[in-house]
C-alpha cells in the first residue's frame, strides 16, 4: 500500500491548536492523536468525520480536559497528521474499522465516552457496539449508523458524486460551506494543511462512496449487527444534533426512539450546520461535561 505523510511544516503555528502530537502504528501506518487532560482519567474519545481532522475539536478539547477528563482525538487514516494511502481503493469501511480497533486496543482504552459526528459516528457507533465493555456512554452530534435499508437524502447523493468526480475538491471550503459561521483565513489554512496535493486526498474522496446505500452493501450486515447491540444499549446515549444539517436531520429523533439508553437523557439541539463543532463548540462541550458529571 503506497501512502504519503504530510510534512510537519504544514502544521506549524496553527490557530488554536497547541496540542502535543502522539502517534501509534496501525497496520504499518502512522496514526496521530491528541491526548489532553489527566492521564488517569476516563477517556472521552472525540471522533471526527469527513473531510475534517482533530482540528475540528480544538475548542472542545480544552473545555472537557479542564473538567478533569482525558480527551483523545485521533486523526483517521487519510486525514490530519495521520498517514494517507494514495489510492481510493485502499480505503474501505472495514479497513477503517480495523485501523480504529487497533488504535483502541493499543491504547487499551476502557470506560470510554464516545463523542462522534459524521463518519466519526459511522465508525464510532460500530466500535462501541463491537466493544461494549469498553464504553460507558455515547454522545452523537449530526451522525448516524446507516445500514442501506433506508433511503439516503438527496443532499447526500449530490455530495457523493461531487467527492468522486469533481476535479476540484477544496477541503477547507467544504467545511466552511457546512458551517453557519464563516471560517477565518487561518482556520481555512488549518483545514487545508493535511492536504498539500491531490494524492493526499484519496481518503477524503473515498468516504462518501463507503456509506451503505443499499441493503447488500459490504458494510450493511455488520452495521445491522451493531444496531442489534445498540437496541439493547442501556448506558447513557445523548444526542446533540444541530438545527441546520440537511444530511442528518431527524437522526436524533430516530436514535432516541430506538436506543434504550437515550430515554430521559437531556438531549439538546444546537445552533449550527453540519460541522456543529465550529458553530456551537462551547455548548457541545458543556453537554458532554454535564452528562459525565452524573457519573461522579
Amino acid at each position: 500500500m503506497d501512502f504519503v505523510r504530510t510534512p510537519e511544516s504544514r502544521f506549524e503555528r496553527l490557530l488554536d491548536y497547541p496540542f502535543e502530537p502522539h502517534y501509534v502504528e496501525v497496520s504499518g501506518l502512522q496514526m496521530h492523536y491528541v491526548d489532553e487532560g489527566p492521564a488517569e482519567a476516563s477517556p472521552v474519545l472525540m471522533m471526527h468525520g469527513e473531510p475534517s481532522w482533530s482540528y475540528l475539536y480544538r475548542h472542545m478539547i480544552p473545555i472537557c480536559a479542564a473538567a478533569g477528563h482525558r480527551v483523545i482525538a485521533p486523526d483517521l487514516i487519510g486525514f490530519g497528521k495521520s498517514d494517507k494511502p494514495t489510492a481510493i481503493d485502499d480505503y474501505s469501511y472495514q479497513q477503517h474499522m480495523d485501523w480504529m480497533q487497533s488504535f483502541l486496543d493499543q491504547l487499551d482504552l476502557t470506560n470510554v465516552t464516545l463523542v462522534c459526528q459524521d463518519w466519526g459516528s459511522l465508525l464510532g457507533l460500530r466500535l462501541a457496539a463491537e466493544n461494549p465493555d469498553r464504553f460507558r456512554a455515547i454522545v452523537v452530534g449530526n451522525g448516524m449508523l446507516p445500514t442501506g435499508d433506508q433511503k439516503a437524502p438527496p443532499a447526500f447523493k449530490i455530495w457523493k458524486n461531487f467527492a468522486l468526480h469533481s476535479p476540484w475538491f477544496p477541503i477547507a471550503r467544504i467545511i466552511n460551506t457546512g458551517s453557519f459561521r464563516k471560517l477565518g483565513p487561518d482556520e481555512m489554512r488549518a483545514y487545508d494543511a493535511p492536504f498539500p496535493g491531490k494524492k493526499y486526498k484519496a481518503g477524503a474522496r473515498a468516504f462518501p462512496r463507503l456509506v451503505p446505500m443499499h441493503p447488500n452493501d459490504p458494510a450493511s450486515e455488520a452495521n445491522r449487527n451493531a444496531w442489534k447491540v445498540l437496541e439493547r444499549w442501556e448506558k447513557p446515549f445523548l444526542t446533540t444534533f444541530s438545527n441546520g444539517d440537511p444530511i442528518t436531520r431527524g437522526g436524533d429523533a430516530y436514535m432516541q426512539k430506538r436506543i434504550p439508553g437515550a430515554k430521559d437523557q437531556p438531549h439538546i439541539t444546537l445552533k449550527g450546520g453540519h460541522f456543529l463543532q465550529e458553530d456551537s463548540p462551547v455548548p457541545f462541550a458543556r453537554a458532554i461535561n454535564d452528562l459525565l458529571a452524573t457519573f461522579s
